[in-house]
């Protein structure tokens, strides 16, 4: 595109924004809401968190306080011993209060935005297409609603009803795909005939785009910072950040933690029904939102210390145990406090695997109750309700039998199995499974490929943060939104 197609481009984005009253926050006001103008602040206390209207997009941020609608620490749940049986402290960024319902939001966010203020993106006149295994394409639909721009959501057959009845509310175009959560391929190849079927249609691919990785460490990573200096105490040591690999975008937030702190790991969780960064293998798995059979090219391998490969059953059984009466019967006789009970429903299906997984890194490295693992717990349960129907329906009514097998077996008896600790050569392995995908199904080219393996290039792409910011700001002031929020305030 020439400049001068840009510039026109941009202009019409600033027109569409000032006309749907649309301010964009920078990555700076999504990391820490206290930069944000108080006029916005107090305009959003009149509006649900969950509504689809402009000022959400400041929502777009871990530190939401569901209860007064305002803004606060970030949100965290910590799983305590009784219910890991380990004695590392295990603390999770919850997902849910996020607009839609899940942290993935931020990633479309982190994709979308860029473009749209370098004139790279026309929302009166294109198609944003957002390929995903589920909560992304939920992420870039709501995006889109503000913009007023047609959206298409890719995502696989398999997925959660909850998934469908949202997007279908929205009146997105709705792409299923074959498969589930490990089926990627299938969505790229849609992506490849929507590319030679619709000239107007822009496609934001999670797995490659940049802006998911940036979102990640400008915002998630830290947002983990301020939650370890919070509850770390003076002899805490922050042991590592665990995330499931999926898009590998909050891997992202493991690059920012391991700047500030060079003694933190980062684990890459994946299911042991589709290895692929274990074995470079392959295979299906119900661990939703996870997608596999393949190295997101945005994934930063190379900072990557511990594969840890989790049993979709265990996910699946204590997604059960989590929310089911029988479920809650048991773990208050095991001693786990009310409170932890009550807020388990938090953790939807991958939340369990990244769970499992941080479990799974304590064990390995002996962590004690000085070692601290931060994770995110990507969205609730609230995503999966029609998977306990179909669970109940399957297997009978949730007893405390099979509560009390569950715990044992998930919880108490997680072993080191199926892990791996990566060395260089392994880290060089995982770099090279990209070309199979990314270059030679994907248009990458090799030397673009060889650019990832250098810290440099990481380097380099963090230093565009600020870059953003100044273009967001300056597109703010065209719209002149804030001003029309601010004179709303006066009267």
């Amino acid at each position: 595109m020439s400049p001068s197609s840009k510039e026109e481009v941009r202009r019409r984005a600033v027109e569409r924004c000032r006309e749907r009253g649309i301010l964009i926050p920078t990555f700076a006001e999504m990391r820490d809401p206290s930069a944000i103008d108080p006029a916005v602040v107090a305009a959003l206390r009149s509006v649900d968190m969950q509504a689809v209207d402009p000022l959400n997009l400041f929502r777009i941020t871990w530190h939401n306080d569901a209860q007064t609608g305002g803004f606060g620490d970030v949100n965290v749940f910590e799983i305590p011993s009784e219910l890991t049986s380990v004695p590392a402290r295990i603390v999770g960024l919850v997902g849910k209060h996020f607009p839609t319902g899940a942290h993935k939001v931020g990633a479309a966010f982190g994709c979308l935005v860029p473009r749209l203020v370098s004139g790279e993106f026309d929302p009166s006149t294109q198609r944003a297409v957002w390929p995903s295994t589920g909560n992304y394409c939920r992420g870039g639909v709501f995006d889109s609603a503000l913009l007023g721009c047609q959206a298409v959501a890719i995502l696989p057959e398999g997925m959660s009803r909850e998934r469908f009845r949202w997007l279908e509310s929205m009146g997105a175009e709705i792409m299923a795909t074959p498969g589930s959560e490990s089926n990627v391929k299938e969505i790229f190849d849609a992506c490849w005939e929507i590319r030679k079927t619709r000239p107007e249609a822009v496609i934001f691919n999670q797995f490659e785009e940049f802006g998911n990785y940036l979102w990640h460490y400008g915002v998630t990573g830290p947002a983990a910072e301020s939650v370890f200096r919070r509850v770390a105490g003076p002899r805490g040591r922050l042991a590592g950040w665990v995330g499931a690999t999926g898009s590998a975008g909050t891997l992202a937030a493991g690059d920012h933690l391991k700047r500030q702190f060079p003694g933190c790991r980062i684990t890459a969780a994946e299911a042991l029904q589709c290895p692929t960064l274990l074995l470079a293998g392959f295979g299906s798995h119900r661990i939703e939102g996870i997608g596999d059979k393949h190295v997101p090219w945005i994934h930063n391998v190379r900072t990557t210390d511990v594969v840890a490969a989790i049993d979709d059953e265990a996910a699946m059984r204590l997604l059960r145990l989590f929310n089911e009466p029988a479920g809650h019967a048991e773990l208050a006789r095991r001693g786990v406090s009310s409170a932890v009970i009550a807020g388990l429903p938090l953790l939807g299906i991958s939340s369990i695997c990244n769970l499992l997984a941080a479990i799974k890194t304590a064990r390995y490295f002996e962590l004690d109750h000085n070692d601290i693992l931060l994770l995110t717990f990507t969205d609730s349960a609230d995503l999966y309700r029609t998977r306990l129907e179909e669970l109940n329906a399957e297997r009978g009514a949730y007893t405390e039998r099979q509560a009390a097998l569950d715990f044992e077996h998930c919880l108490a008896a997680a072993t080191t199995d199926h892990m791996k600790e990566l060395n260089y050569l392994d880290r060089k392995a995982l770099h090279n499974l990209k070309y199979f995908t990314w270059v030679e199904q994907q248009g990458k080219t090799v030397e673009q490929l060889n650019a990832l393996w250098s810290p440099a290039f990481w380097d380099d792409l963090v230093a565009e943060l600020p870059r953003w910011d100044a273009q967001i700001t300056a597109f703010n002031r065209e719209t002149g939104v804030l001003s029309q929020i601010k004179n709303r305030a006066r009267t």
